[in-house]
């Protein structure tokens, strides 16, 4: 299995998995995004992640195009968190390659991703300086000749996914080791994305719904893993609260593509 190959696999691995509190899986959709949409996104992603496998061209632009090729279905944004992830660890075959990597990235890479970011959905922080929405903002990321990495740091405190690049893919590596502690099979991926999103609070629910309701589902999320409650009840809870742990799914996705990498068995 090559890098392109497990980074798919990563893709569907995860949506696959349940029960995954929140999240479109096997067993449930959203209203407008099917476990379908998730599916495609898997397949037409393959030729930005051959580009970034070859190092062919910037990161920035390569995350862009990932966006444009899986826009072309009607369940909107899938994977854009995952792919700020999966690209720069396939273009540097590894986290440490990665770091170096967006270390490298310059204004370019970060106006590419502000106008992929403007292809999507994505949710932002409502006081967020360099807001996708305004024009305003490629102004000035070009005036103060913001790097992609920059443009990480400076929303880092209110993105766990961009977090990530300036903590050296720390949960990345956390899930990547949790998944190949737990063992091989599909519950282990139920098992780490419980484990990471009882690590902090989801970003992603912090933006739709408050900092109160990401620390309770974090709360919630280790009440499972201590066996106070089931997991098919924290997956119908959110559910019917229109909690999505998204942030979490994305990074879960990362360590995935990783722990493939490193021996990790997913079909047993």
């Amino acid at each position: 299995m090559n890098a392109v190959e497990r980074a798919q696999l990563a893709m569907m691995l995860e949506v696959s998995a349940y029960p995954k509190p929140g999240n479109v899986d096997r067993c449930h959709d959203y209203p407008e995004t099917r476990l379908e949409h998730f599916l495609a996104s898997t397949i037409f992603a393959r030729p930005a992640f051959e580009e970034a496998e070859r190092g062919q061209g910037r990161i920035g632009e390569i995350i862009k195009h990932a966006v444009r090729d899986t826009n072309c279905h009607d369940g909107g944004n899938t994977h854009f968190g995952a792919f700020i992830l999966l690209i720069p660890l396939l273009y540097g075959k590894d986290i440490a390659g990665a770091l170096a990597a967006v270390a490298k990235t310059d204004s370019s890479d970060a106006v590419a991703f502000y106008k992929a970011f403007a292809m999507t959905s994505v949710k932002m922080h409502a006081t967020d300086e360099l807001d996708v929405n305004d024009p305003h903002t490629l102004t000035l990321i070009r005036e103060r000749d913001m790097s992609l990495l920059d443009v990480m740091e400076h929303s880092a405190k209110n993105d766990m996914v961009a977090r990530e690049w300036v903590t050296g893919f720390h949960l990345t590596r956390r899930g990547a080791d949790l998944l190949r502690e737990i063992g091989p099979g599909r519950d282990a991926v139920v098992r780490t994305f419980l484990t990471l999103l009882a690590t902090e609070p989801d970003t992603l629910i912090v933006k739709k719904h408050g900092g109160d309701v990401a620390r309770e589902t974090m709360m919630a999320a280790r009440d499972v893993l201590e066996g106070r409650r089931s997991a098919e009840d924290l997956d119908a809870e959110c559910i019917r609260r229109d909690i999505n742990p998204g942030s979490t799914a994305d990074i879960l996705i990362a360590s995935i593509f990783i722990a493939l990498g490193e021996g990790w068995s997913w079909d047993s």
